[in-house]
């Protein structure tokens, strides 16, 4: 299980206290009435998957109910980071993913 601190709150919960609310950071297409089929299909139901990394938006459901963003590693389900919602996404250089268990590439 996930320990989680949430950035409002500035505690930390287990992760049952929380939901995730997919990736972190996906824009908007400023005229979305303009753009193709294709483009709003694009838009609404892809999202990165990646090995590593990722940014995500969660939300502190039984505590005080606001979203804030977390980037966590997919390869330890670790979180490495927790921030609000419209702070700027953290450069990934600056983030240290921990080292992967022994026996397992990271």
């Amino acid at each position: 299980m996930l320990v989680i601190k949430c950035p409002y709150c500035e505690e930390e919960r287990a992760e049952l206290e929380f939901r995730a609310a997919g990736e972190a950071h996906i824009a908007r297409p400023a005229n979305i009435s303009a753009i193709s089929d294709e483009e709003f299909a694009d838009y609404f139901f892809l999202r990165d998957n990646p090995k590593g990394l990722i940014f995500e938006r969660w939300r502190h459901i039984s505590g005080c109910g606001r979203f804030f963003n977390a980037a966590r590693d997919t390869i330890s389900d670790k979180i490495l980071l927790t921030y609000k919602a419209g702070e700027p996404m953290p450069d990934p250089a600056t983030l240290v993913a921990p080292s992967a268990p022994e026996g397992e590439k990271a």
